[in-house]
């Protein structure tokens, strides 16, 4: 097979020649049986001279066979004439001896094609068979077999956990894990062992592959590797039978680390709402079997069973039990100094400019994972790339970043009182935040369009990462959403637009979580209202939000209470914006010139404007 795998392009180039030279023979042979074809006259000749050996007549022809030594093979066919009497030639055949049949019989030619067809159809199959198995793919009658991908982790470029950043909390629980493949003898001297399963959860692109990677590294071990779909075929029992193979070789490999990615494609409940209790089908074959290898491992048999995903509330409770995967990693977003790690990881497979700061850049993106900064390092590389540039400049990953949360710039012509519109709505929304104490620092206001639909947007930077959040906190954010629809009224005389009904989206159901979920409303007391729907196909399709636990007066108080927050906070916002009339219209004409202005543009517009009225005054 390593013989196939390596020469497959020229067994490919003799297979296609055998085949062409199959189909040309078959043709020929064809051409060669097919019978002449001549005038009726000239065949009922023949009959008449008896140089014919035999006759097969049909209900449109006659073939006849000619019996001269010199084309003793030869065939020759001529068309019944219409309304003609078969009678007649049947006579004259039978005056001269010659046999004949009225049995319809296929001919040659087509007995010759209907074998043809399953040749080129066997041909093609094992054609694509080599090809799909040059790609990597299982050869047929080998479904059982294991496609775990091995690495052993000997060569000096293999990742350790100075790769990972970020989750210093999750590499420390893993430290142990570590020592327990360097040094068994360590736990095994005082009959401890360490748990058999790892269960990594967190959400996407965290980076629990990457660690799991860490602890084969580090421990200097074999690391098998395979996704929990792979388990699962059309036929049943092939999962059951890939995680035997499975096992066998991580056995034959100990120490090792067996990682199972996305493990909840062959983990989840058997008893769930939407699969009977009884159920029997290849999913459960194959997990049943990952239980009965768990349960089969012996103290010294030195395999670390690692699984990944992101929903663990899903998985089956015969599979988190302790004895199996008893313990649980937490693998969550990282911080602001654990986003800087991660970025400067990132950083060495590039060149950065001297301006460069991923402290400020950590501070831009709160809340995105591993593979997000990942992905802003590499679209700020193509920007540079793109203006030959000789290294990644502070600009080329502000503009990354902006790609990546708010789409591409467009070139979309507004025309002026559009632009002033969005100008004055986007001032409404900045000047709130730079007033209310405590709203994150504004760091750029835009009038940009960009490709998800704004026409404009204020971007604000956290100075701390935050865990909690207080009311007025609460009712500050809720402030800022209001600015720009307030704005919009204040400047153009109650005319409102469109454009602030995500703004007042966001608000409505801030303010209802106010209510409803932190027990912040004095009407409603230190209750929650309302709980997430009990079925998960429910909450992922959108049909229901939530299961109502609450009466309809109830709701009506829900609803005023709502109404209250949101008019209580309009009113803020109308005060401030109308104390700071001067202050808005300055910003947002030279807003409407510049199109974006800074942190520090804000600042100086804001001072002049203070040291007018002091003057004025």
């Amino acid at each position: 097979m390593h013989f196939l795998k390596k020469h497959w392009w020229k067994f490919s180039i003799v297979y296609v020649l055998l085949i062409a030279g199959l189909i040309f023979l078959i043709h020929t042979s064809i051409q060669a049986e097919k019978p002449k074809q001549v005038y009726y006259s000239d065949f009922m000749a023949g009959v008449r001279k008896g140089e014919l050996r035999d006759v097969r007549i049909t209900e449109t022809e006659l073939i006849g066979t000619l019996q001269r030594e010199k084309e003793a093979s030869m065939r020759i066919r001529a068309p019944r004439l219409p309304g003609m009497d078969i009678d007649n030639v049947i006579g004259e055949l039978e005056a001269k001896h010659i046999r004949f049949t009225g049995r319809e019989e296929e001919e040659g030619a087509r007995a010759s094609v209907s074998w043809l067809v399953p040749v080129l159809i066997l041909g093609v199959f094992s054609f694509f068979v080599v090809w799909r198995y040059r790609q990597g793919a299982s050869l047929p009658f080998s479904f059982s077999k294991t496609q775990a991908k091995v690495h052993e982790g000997e060569t000096p470029s293999k990742t350790t956990f100075e790769d990972v950043a970020g989750i210093d909390e999750s590499k420390a629980e893993l430290v142990e894990i570590v020592d327990f493949l360097r040094q068994p003898d360590k736990y095994q001297r005082l009959g401890g062992h360490v748990p058999k399963g790892v269960l990594l959860v967190g959400p996407p692109g965290t980076g629990k592959t990457l660690l799991a990677r860490a602890v084969a590294g580090e421990a200097g071990v074999p690391f098998l590797s395979m996704s929990g779909s792979e388990f699962v075929e059309m036929f049943v029992g092939v999962g059951a039978a890939r995680i035997r193979n499975l096992f066998r070789k991580a056995k034959q490999k100990a120490p090792c680390i067996v990682f199972i990615d996305e493990i909840d494609a062959i983990g989840k409940s058997r008893t769930s709402e939407r699969r009977p209790i009884a159920g029997n089908d290849e999913r459960d074959q194959a997990l049943n079997q990952l239980l009965v290898e768990m349960d089969g491992f012996e103290i010294s048999t030195n395999i670390i069973i690692m699984g990944a995903t992101n929903t663990p509330e899903v998985l089956d409770p015969a599979l988190v039990r302790p004895g199996r995967f008893d313990r649980q990693v937490l693998v969550d977003r990282a911080d602001l100094p654990g986003r800087e790690a991660i970025l400067g990881i990132h950083a060495r497979k590039v060149k950065l400019a001297p301006n460069v700061n991923l402290k400020t850049i950590a501070a831009r993106t709160p809340g995105m994972v591993g593979a997000d900064l990942a992905n802003i390092i590499n679209e700020a590389a193509i920007l540079g790339a793109r203006r030959n540039a000789d290294a990644i400049t502070m600009a080329d990953l502000e503009e990354a970043i902006d790609r990546v949360m708010l789409g591409l710039e467009k070139n979309r012509v507004m025309s002026q009182a559009i632009k002033e519109r969005v100008a004055y709505h986007e001032t409404g929304h900045a000047l709130v935040a730079l007033t209310v104490k405590h709203a994150d620092p504004v760091h750029r206001v835009s009038i940009i369009p960009r490709s998800i639909g704004a026409l404009g947007h204020v971007l604000q930077l956290p100075t701390e990462e935050k865990y909690l959040l207080t009311k007025p906190e609460i009712e500050d954010q809720i402030s800022v959403m209001l600015g720009g629809r307030v704005s919009e009224e204040i400047i153009f005389d109650g005319v409102v637009s469109t454009g602030a009904s995500n703004d007042l989206e966001r608000a409505s159901a801030l303010a209802r979580q106010l209510v409803t979920r932190y027990g912040m409303s004095e009407r409603l007391g230190l209750m929650t209202y309302g709980r997430p729907h009990s079925s998960q196909h429910l909450r992922t399709a959108g049909l229901e939000s939530e299961e109502r636990n609450y009466s309809e007066r109830t709701a009506e108080l829900i609803d005023q209470e709502s109404r209250h927050i949101i008019d209580e906070l309009y009113g803020r916002v109308k005060r401030i914006l109308g104390q700071r009339r001067g202050e808005l219209e300055l910003i947002a004409h030279e807003l409407i010139q510049r199109e974006t202005l800074t942190h520090e543009e804000l600042g100086s517009l804001l001072n002049s404007s203070q040291r007018s009225q002091a003057a004025a005054g």
